[in-house]
């Protein structure tokens, strides 16, 4: 089992949330996280006066999934997060030691 945790702009949720759908992934938790990388903020005008806006608004996305799942999920998070341009995110993957169904008690495989 996998961890995927993506970090993406805002106004793709809705695109990348669909396209998992359609690969039959049936559970994701959204964050709205604030944040930079190499484009390190940038500078905004407001009433006259210049400032710097170091955290830029993103959406964290966690999805638990299969091994076998996995390429599938990056595929999908990459081609309907992708616009191009400076800032579309990343894509972090980890091992997932142990999940458990808290309403059931299922473990492993069968609490996705």
């Amino acid at each position: 089992m996998k961890l995927v945790t993506a970090v993406l702009k805002p106004f793709k949720l809705d695109d990348v949330r669909e396209a998992l759908s359609e690969i039959g992934v049936t559970g994701i938790t959204a964050t709205e996280v604030k944040g930079f990388g190499r484009q390190k903020g940038h500078t905004e005008l407001y009433r006259g006066a210049e400032y710097v806006v170091d955290f830029l608004p993103k959406v964290k996305l966690d999805i638990a999934v299969s091994d076998e799942q996995l390429d599938q999920v990056i595929e999908a998070i990459s081609k309907s997060a992708n616009t191009g341009k400076i800032g579309d995110g990343k894509i972090f993957v980890s091992t997932l030691e142990q999940v458990i169904r808290i309403r059931t008690g299922e473990t492993g495989g069968d609490a996705l």
